[in-house]
């Protein structure tokens, strides 16, 4: 079963585009004025074997194909702009205290198709620029106040236009660390126990990803700093925004995100992960050689975001993707269809 038992959208097909557009334009206006961003253009793709294409968990094959004008150069379809928006912002010189944005598209082949998950994804990419002083917990815990802030208006802003879509988020925001969370809950699985935090306090940033033998999820070594400790013997100046889900009764990852790495803490993770050929690719040879300014960043669903706010139960009642027949199916015995 793809829906839960007796689900039924609370929004027709034409109040739900016209309700999809409203949650973006009101989001993308609130996160851009709280963390003062402007929006640029987003790549579709990359030159290969630049290091600029993120490498998500380490394991996903980003889309290649060659160029035929351009004597067959490789390009690969970004999976994200983790890395981009980084060199970016030291090309185009941005100033402390401001970033950028944009308004991202991209494939990756090898995600899972289900309720939440699409190989197409759109999200916004945004990247901000830091002084040093400000590499530390407090401002990572500060940014997510921001964001979570941004999406607590959006929810109340659309409960205006559309009054059965009830805002079901907390006031705050709860911050724990994963090792915190492990210890609290050494029998439960990563998910179960991010889906246990999401259900005890509705929205929660969970800090560490990527970090711990085995970590609690994947993270590149590249982009978040996952490795510095922090407090209480913790590690980890990243996380993502986790909140319940409840037309699934589940735990929903809204945003991934994080300081980012400076110099020796992606030296440190290249070499927990075992890949330190990396620091010769082009982005991380200018990393190393002090070209980047310390940034923070991150990705925020934009159909993850539309499916939560529009109380959806399936990602593809707000996306345009390729979708399991038995769920379309499902879905069209229910009364309604994927997009």
């Amino acid at each position: 079963m793809f829906f839960p038992e007796g689900y039924r959208p609370l929004l027709g097909q034409h109040e739900t585009e016209k309700a999809i557009k409203d949650a973006k334009d009101t989001f993308e206006r609130s996160l851009s004025g709280a963390l003062r961003l402007s929006r640029v253009t987003s790549p579709l793709f990359v030159p290969a074997g630049a290091g600029i294409n993120d490498d998500l968990n380490g394991v996903e094959n980003p889309v290649r194909f060659s160029v035929r004008n351009l004597g067959g150069e490789k390009m690969e379809i970004i999976q994200s702009l983790a890395n981009g928006k980084r060199m970016a912002l030291a090309d185009y010189r941005v100033r402390p205290g401001r970033g950028i944005y944009t308004d991202m598209n991209a494939l990756r082949p090898d995600d899972d198709i289900d309720a939440i998950h699409s190989i197409y994804v759109d999200q916004w990419d945004w990247e901000r620029v830091m002084d040093e002083n400000e590499r530390n917990l407090p401002y990572l815990k500060n940014t997510v106040r921001s964001i979570y802030g941004a999406i607590k208006r959006t929810a109340f802003l659309l409960e205006e236009d559309y009054p059965m879509l009830h805002d079901t988020l907390p006031e705050e925001i709860t911050f724990i660390h994963t090792e915190d969370a492990a210890r609290e809950m050494p029998e439960l699985t990563p998910q179960e126990r991010e889906r246990e935090l999401a259900r005890r306090y509705g929205a929660v940033f969970l800090i560490g990803i990527g970090y711990g033998n085995p970590p609690h999820s994947g993270r590149a070594p590249d982009y978040d700093d996952w490795s510095t400790e922090t407090e209480n013997g913790c590690h980890g100046l990243n996380g993502d925004i986790i909140v319940w889900d409840t037309v699934r009764s589940d735990s929903l990852e809204l945003s991934s995100m994080g300081i980012r790495v400076d110099r020796d803490s992606l030296l440190r993770q290249l070499e927990i992960r075992g890949c330190m050929d990396r620091k010769d690719l082009y982005w991380h040879r200018r990393l190393l050689a002090g070209e980047y300014p310390q940034t923070i960043g991150g990705g925020i669903g934009q159909s993850r975001l539309c499916m939560f706010l529009l109380h959806k139960a399936h990602i593809g009642e707000v996306q345009a993707s390729i979708w399991q027949e038995e769920a379309r199916k499902e879905a069209e015995e229910r009364g309604f269809s994927l997009l």
